[in-house]
């Protein structure tokens, strides 16, 4: 367990806690929830003693052991295994198959097991900071952002490991589904402090709304009964005979205290920018193959065929490495197919979001040259619009893109796409370093979105939400699937996992169903 006291933190002129407290009980696994920038991962290393806070406390019992996913990548073992065995005890670290199960899970061969750890990609690197943060089975478990470099297939893993987790965990991840899927409960951090409710994200966040409605309310009646109280002051201030009364009302009003107004949130507010296109499809493409290498035998995917139309909503889903991304930059002309066509529609104008396209951002430009260079013919008060609903308001559109976060990054990008009409998005991860909330924002907008949308997304939410039709690579191939995510799953679902048993429905006729319903009532009146 967790007890945090009064817990003051400040960076220069920015309050981040103010005598925060909260308590995380024995066995609760609980998800952390806030805004990019209200210290969710300044929480995590005041835990782990890696920063100080300004005053109050936080304890825990003594011998109680905390772990995390680290986020520095150092190596000191020759191979993938012996890395992650040496977080176990002495008497232990013969003992491999724990390990073994965790990187399996976390989508390492066998093969893997024996390899150099630093060979790998960045993203296989941290998971294998996140095996050895599940293996070495802490009291209590720090985990930010897991789900970032984990494909959907990994995802699926973890969520049933955690779910078994003997301990206490605390949880930040944007993919609020999984949160909500291996979380007892949430804590949020807002408006300077922290609140712990029973339950998933949502019932956080109506408790919240119900509070400050209440509170504003309050404030509006308070505010009322002020001017009002007010008022017979100044009338009655001036007439001797009523001093006294208007000395009575002032010592009120005094007692009555003051109720300040509640500071705005900014959150992400947009509209893609839709330019209509007259014919049914948007794009073709027939036969489509390609390898890097520009021979067959490497071939990443082979001779898929599928149309988009002009108001699909199609998702790219697989594990990593499995060439998803490669498709979609194909689609969006980056790279050139080796055998088939991809055939445009004349009026078709997508708007690309891409791991590459990110890179490609000017460092030395600010947000608002970003913007402009994306789309010339906007006027400078367009653009200043377009930056306020990527929450960079005033100054913020002046800041340069290399001091930029990942999410802020991400923002800019999405605004660079709004910036000229499209009716076809071509999206890669656009949910990726983004907040809860704006992550929320953005599925409503693609949702409503008047054009086509193509997305390569890990997120179960989001493929639950807007994935109508499906391209899937697995079993060594890519093949277009007709049919949504919860479909997909039915019937035909991941390797090495059950497929979800169908129900069968039974037909009833009118008079069955009539026959059916009396007795229930029966029943009912009969207990």
């Amino acid at each position: 367990m967790i007890i945090a006291n009064e817990v003051e933190k400040s960076f220069g002129p920015q309050t981040l806690f103010e005598k925060m407290s909260f308590l995380i009980n024995k066995g609760e696994r609980v998800g952390l929830v806030g805004k990019n920038g209200t210290g969710k991962s300044t929480l995590f290393k005041m835990i782990l003693e890696q920063e100080s806070y300004d005053s109050g406390s936080l304890t825990w019992p003594k011998g109680y052991a905390i772990g995390a996913l680290e986020q520095i990548i150092r190596f000191t073992q020759p191979t993938v295994l012996k890395e992650c065995v040496q977080v176990l005890s002495p008497d232990k670290q013969w003992d491999h198959y724990k390990a073994e199960i965790i990187l399996s899970g976390l989508g390492f061969s066998e093969d893997d097991f024996y390899k150099d750890p630093a060979s790998f990609s960045g993203g296989f690197q941290v998971r294998i900071n996140l095996c050895k943060a599940l293996l070495a089975n802490p009291d209590m478990l720090l985990l930010d952002e897991p789900t970032n470099y984990l494909d959907i297939l990994s995802l699926r893993w973890l969520k049933d490991y955690l779910n078994k987790w003997p301990g206490e965990m605390i949880l930040i991840t944007h993919d609020r589904d999984f949160m909500d899927k291996v979380t007892t409960h949430t804590l949020g951090l807002h408006r300077k402090q922290a609140r712990k409710v029973a339950g998933n994200t949502i019932k956080y966040y109506e408790q919240i709304i119900q509070e400050e409605e209440a509170y504003e309310l309050t404030r509006k009646n308070l505010e009322s009964k002020r001017k009002e109280m007010q008022s017979l002051i100044d009338r009655f201030r001036a007439k001797a005979s009523k001093a006294a009364m208007a000395q009575s009302r002032i010592k009120m009003m005094e007692k009555m205290g003051t109720m300040d107004k509640l500071s705005s949130e900014k959150n992400l507010g947009f509209r893609f920018n839709h330019r209509p296109c007259p014919g049914k499809t948007v794009m073709t493409v027939k036969d489509l193959s390609f390898s890097y290498t520009g021979k067959p035998e490497d071939n990443i995917f082979s001779d898929i065929s599928f149309s988009i139309g002009k108001q699909d909503r199609i998702g790219i889903i697989g594990a990593n490495g499995k060439g998803k991304s490669t498709l979609l930059n194909c689609l969006a002309g980056e790279l050139v197919p080796c055998t088939g066509s991809i055939t445009k529609h004349p009026s078709a104008f997508p708007g690309h979001f891409g791991q590459t396209n990110i890179d490609r951002l000017e460092p030395e430009n600010r947000v608002l040259d970003e913007v402009l260079r994306s789309n010339p013919s906007l006027s400078l008060q367009a653009a200043h619009s377009i930056c306020g609903a990527m929450m960079f308001d005033g100054d913020l559109s002046k800041k340069k893109v290399s001091v930029l976060s990942g999410g802020e990054r991400s923002r800019v990008l999405l605004g660079k796409i709004i910036s000229h009409p499209t009716n076809l998005l071509l999206l890669d991860e656009p949910s990726h370093h983004l907040d809860v909330e704006s992550i929320e924002a953005l599925i409503e907008e693609l949702n409503d979105y008047a054009g086509a949308l193509v997305i390569v997304t890990h997120s179960e939410l989001i493929l639950k939400t807007l994935a109508k039709n499906l391209i899937i690579f697995h079993q060594g191939r890519a093949e277009y699937f007709h049919g949504g995510y919860h479909d997909f799953l039915d019937k035909v679902g991941w390797e090495g996992e059950p497929v979800a048993e169908k129900k069968v429905k039974t037909k009833v006729n009118k008079k069955e169903a009539r026959r059916l319903r009396a007795l229930e009532r029966q029943n009912a009146q009969a207990s």
